[in-house]
């Protein structure tokens, strides 16, 4: 199998390198990075159609895009020719839980790789400030996560959303996988005032959880996995 490997994060965030590691554990499998050359996260499924897009050749079947997710499959799919099997997106530093699918950019390269009937799994990775992230861990997770989904059939528009739960680093058993259901209710969004304008105030670990959505699986310890479609 051939993968296109994207994120939001940027080229050189570490969750994307996890990813690349997964994959190569993969017998036989190879891969093309084309990710953006910034950061672009909560950036959603915005695609870039009035202005040229830069592209920076950082390697072998490795590309870095002035622009989005979405506009990074496309690229990869419509300019650079590639006849990916899989799009696989992340791993994103931090959850893409509920609400936060639709502002997404980790989920967005997703959908639109399953816009084009092509495969695809956003993965994402809920974080605790206090915790480092073992990404080592991530990428045997993501490897052992990715052999199950492999396996498990995908109707036309479908696409799968998973999110690790924070655990302290160190060797730990692989978390349960539980197929759930977005999130219904939306974040505690709150403002406060200052003399420049209206600061954005909420706090993501208290967001509200329905028992068994993505949110209250993941937050519990657990893998969440949401089969979503367009």
């Amino acid at each position: 199998m051939h993968f296109l490997l994207t994120n939001d994060d940027g080229i050189d965030a570490p969750g994307l390198a996890a990813l690349e590691k997964a994959v190569r554990m993969i017998p036989g499998g190879t891969f093309s990075v084309v990710a953006p050359a910034n950061e672009q996260s909560m950036c959603g499924h915005r695609i870039t159609t009035h202005s040229p897009l830069k592209i920076e050749a950082r390697g072998e079947q490795r590309w870095a895009v002035h622009g989005t997710p979405a506009d990074c499959v496309r690229l990869g799919l419509f300019a650079l020719d590639l006849k990916p099997d899989w799009v696989l997106s992340g791993v994103n530093a931090g959850g893409n839980l509920g609400q936060d699918i639709f502002i997404s950019g980790t989920c967005a390269a997703a959908r639109e790789a399953a816009y084009h009937q092509i495969k695809a799994a956003a993965f994402s990775h809920y974080l605790i400030r206090s915790l480092a992230v073992d990404w080592d861990r991530v990428a045997q997770w993501t490897h052992s996560l990715f052999t199950t989904l492999v396996s498990q059939p995908l109707d036309d528009g479908e696409y799968w959303c998973a999110n690790y739960p924070h655990h302290p680093p160190g060797e730990m058993q692989m978390p349960a996988v539980k197929l759930c259901k977005p999130e219904r209710s939306p974040m505690n969004v709150s403002y406060a005032s200052h003399a420049d304008g209206y600061h954005y105030n909420a706090s993501y670990g208290e967001r509200p959880r329905i028992a068994g959505s993505d949110v209250d699986v993941c937050f519990s310890g657990e893998i969440s996995l949401c089969r979503l479609g367009l």
